[in-house]
């Protein structure tokens, strides 16, 4: 099975980005009114520039509690793996496992196409054992 498949049965196509320059307080709003955890950090909402998710924000306020005055690109992550629509689902249940991530970007042409999270491929897995 591709990732084109998975990303055509979700209930909604739809990425949420946020730009570098916002809020950590404006990421925690998004993150609560999408009910999602996480988002892919774009300026423009079609390029990939980072991925931000709960974790981000729970790991730097630990270290340092004034984080919520902090912009999403200061606690961001800037190396990112994405995946293709063309890629093979079982390749990346074993990038998510061995790189301990949780959402991949899915990108076409350099352009932002959907997201993957781990909630999908567990989904579509109960899907296909139904």
């Amino acid at each position: 099975m591709k990732i084109s498949d998975v990303v055509r049965n979700k209930a909604s196509q739809d990425v949420v980005t946020i730009s570098p320059e916002a809020s950590v307080r404006e990421l925690l709003k998004l993150l609560s009114e999408h009910d999602v955890g996480a988002l892919v950090v774009s300026s423009d909402g079609e390029h990939v520039e980072g991925m931000v998710s709960e974790r981000d924000v729970v790991r730097t306020l630990h270290a340092d509690g004034t984080v919520i005055n902090a912009h999403v690109r200061q606690i961001m992550t800037s190396d990112v793996r994405t995946c293709s629509g063309d890629d093979a689902l079982d390749e990346l249940m074993q990038v998510m496992t061995q790189s301990r991530v949780r959402h991949i970007p899915v990108v076409q042409d350099d352009r932002l196409t959907g997201i993957i999270s781990i909630g999908d491929v567990v989904k579509n897995r109960i899907d296909q054992l139904e």
